[in-house]
């Protein structure tokens, strides 16, 4: 059985990122998913074919675990990335060479890249995060980040 292979998860230069208030955000993420799941892809046997990858995030006891599938991709095809409190899994799945002896009638693997979001709780470290790849499934753990403790500021005399 082989072990699951480790991506390192890299922390990214800052990007400006628009973000839409939260009561927007879960709207949204339905839209997406409805345009997703409803829109044909086109452009039978095109290299720039559409990539989609499906994932769900979950909370655990400690701390949050988000799966993402992945068919077909080896560790080196998939980036983990965390930049201003963003978690991004992108990641790009290369066009195979057609043999030239076979003719297609339809292609509907889809190729290209992809990149896929999530805002992180405040205080996590991306040292702490670990991202792991087995049979296409990318499982990213994120703990929790531990509660500061509070500080006492002592007063001094201005005199």
């Amino acid at each position: 059985m082989n072990a699951p292979a480790k991506i390192p998860v890299k922390q990214s230069a800052p990007v400006f990122q628009h973000a839409l208030p939260s009561i927007f955000g879960s709207l949204q993420r339905e839209i997406d998913r409805l345009f997703d799941d409803f829109t044909p892809t086109f452009g039978m046997g095109s290299e720039l074919s559409e990539v989609r990858c499906r994932m769900d995030l979950a909370e655990t006891k400690d701390g949050l675990e988000l799966t993402v599938e992945v068919p077909g991709l080896d560790e080196k095809d998939v980036t983990v990335s965390v930049a201003d409190g963003l978690l991004t899994v992108s990641g790009e799945k290369r066009f195979e060479t057609r043999e030239k002896d076979k003719n297609y009638r339809f292609v509907e693997r889809g190729y290209g890249s992809f990149e896929r979001s999530v805002a992180l709780p405040p205080g996590v470290k991306a040292d702490d995060i670990e991202a792991t790849l087995n049979k296409g499934v990318l499982k990213v753990m994120v703990p929790t980040p531990a509660k500061p403790e509070p500080q006492t500021i002592q007063v001094k005399s201005a005199a």
